[in-house]
């Protein structure tokens, strides 16, 4: 049995992106941050759908079109697929915990 709470170092240079099961038709990632953001021009734009949580931590959200989301512990956002976003700021004090599923229509 594995566990999403499992092997989480104690510092964390860079995110850490995991994937735990990948097929044809979704992929389901584990992402571990600790303070990280997204680069001043570093904007997400995937070709498939991504529905996230934060499952431990805080992580803050924006948008091109201006929207900022925080997301706590239980939050979750579906992102549309070619939706411009970025990872304003992440927890400093605690590392976060991302369960992100990405999908295909």
């Amino acid at each position: 049995m594995n566990n999403l709470f499992d092997n989480i170092p104690e510092s964390l240079p860079n995110e850490v992106f995991e994937d735990i099961v990948a097929t044809n038709s979704v992929r389901i990632e584990r992402i571990l941050s600790h303070g990280q953001s997204s680069p001043e021009t570093g904007w997400y734009k995937q070709t498939e759908h991504e529905w996230v949580v934060v499952l431990k931590g805080q992580g803050t959200l924006e948008f091109e079109d201006g929207r900022v989301v925080t997301l706590g512990e239980g939050n979750f956002i579906n992102i549309p697929a070619g939706e411009k976003h970025k990872v304003l700021s992440t927890a400093k004090n605690e590392v976060t915990v991302w369960l992100a599923i990405f999908y295909s229509d």
